[in-house]
């Protein structure tokens, strides 16, 4: 028998897998069809021919049923923007979790990363894959209480499933560098919830604020004590925050 319950997509984020969202999915099995996802090139899914941000936007929009809520974490946020521009009947409703419309800082947005500190992630990504995602995990939790117990748990869910591809990897990494959706997002109508952590390091808190004040229907919640992952750090406020944006 088809559930009853409003379907719930969650997209991970660059080099990571559908295991990052073992504990959300817990606390939300109740309340909605949770469906978690491995973008292209990720958790043993193939690549896609081209990595980019439009074909794994094209991608998602062809996984998920029509009236869906999509969330998407970090870099998962900017397919999940892309896929609900491209494709504006589609999506019912956005949660974007940890994300930004463009991760590399320059003169007109100062809410990012240098672009070289993204350069020598890419360089350092060929010579050491698993050293460099292992690193990247680490980002994702500075600044939180107890980072050493939260950083174990992220590696714990996200290394079982095969590391993504190289292809992958490199397309994520290219997708992170050039996107920039700034001057598309006011075309974005779909209600839209904001969820950022304030001591998040690689997209801070700032990108979060400017999302929820630039899209025509966004609501706004920011965790205080959370960095880059709150779905682990502070898996039940977000759960939380999810309910009352699905129900209100």
């Amino acid at each position: 028998m088809r559930s009853t319950k409003p379907i719930l997509a969650l997209v991970h984020g660059w080099g990571m897998n559908t295991r990052v969202f073992d504990v959300l999915v817990q606390c939300l099995a109740d309340d909605f069809d949770v469906r978690a996802l491995n973008l292209p090139g990720h958790g043993g899914r193939n690549d896609l021919p081209n990595n980019s941000l439009q074909s794994w936007a094209d991608d998602l929009v062809a996984q998920v049923p029509e009236d869906s809520i999509v969330l998407g974490w970090s870099l998962g946020g900017q397919v999940v923007m892309r896929a609900a521009l491209d494709h504006p009947g589609k999506l019912r409703r956005l949660i974007l979790l940890a994300s930004t419309p463009r991760f590399v800082s320059d003169e007109s947005w100062l809410h990012g990363m240098p672009a070289t500190d993204l350069k020598d992630f890419g360089a350092a990504l060929l010579a050491d894959p698993q050293a460099t995602l292992l690193r990247f995990l680490s980002l994702q939790t500075r600044g939180v209480p107890d980072q050493k117990s939260l950083l174990q748990q992220l590696r714990q869910h996200f290394l079982p499933l095969p590391p993504a591809r190289a292809e992958a990897l490199s397309g994520g990494l290219t997708i992170l560098r050039e996107t920039d959706l700034r001057e598309q997002l006011p075309q974005l109508t779909q209600p839209t919830l904001v969820l950022h952590g304030a001591l998040d390091a690689l997209t801070p808190v700032a990108a979060g604020r400017w999302l929820a004040e630039t899209l025509p229907d966004a609501r706004y919640v920011e965790l205080a004590r959370a960095a880059h992952a709150p779905h682990l750090s502070h898996s039940a406020d977000v759960a939380a925050a999810i309910r009352r944006f699905a129900h209100d």
